[in-house]
């Protein structure tokens, strides 16, 4: 099975770093610069899991975070923080608006990889 993966971060060595990390394995993956771009891409990437920074233009994190949940078709994907910022009003926000769990960069690649699969409920 081919999971499907948007990951959303406005740094470019970072979305360069998501896909080295996750190209090896069977994913499908869409990159986007924003949470504007994101949200836009979502209903063709279609994703099993959402990756999204919380700083970003536009529209943030947290701004994503809830516009999936509040999205009918998409409400029920797993959705992972993948920031530098690492304070518990910050993560506590997040788990609040929706969010499934919190990765602090640098990400070792796979523990990434890990972290997917048991979010989505696959044994290693």
């Amino acid at each position: 099975m081919t999971i499907r993966i948007l990951a959303i971060d406005d740094s470019p060595t970072m979305r360069g770093l998501v896909a080295a990390a996750l190209s090896p394995g069977c994913f499908d993956l869409h990159l986007a610069e924003d949470g504007i771009a994101g949200l836009d891409l979502l209903p063709k990437a279609d994703p099993h899991l959402v990756i999204t920074d919380i700083n970003m233009p536009r529209l943030d994190g947290f701004g994503v975070i809830e516009a999936v949940r509040a999205s009918p078709s998409h409400a029920s994907v797993p959705i992972l923080v993948l920031t530098t910022e690492s304070g518990a009003d910050l993560k506590d926000r997040a788990r609040r608006a929706g969010a499934t769990g919190w990765i602090v960069k640098p990400f070792d690649d796979s523990r990434l990889v890990q972290t997917i699969h048991r979010v989505l409920g696959f044994r290693e």
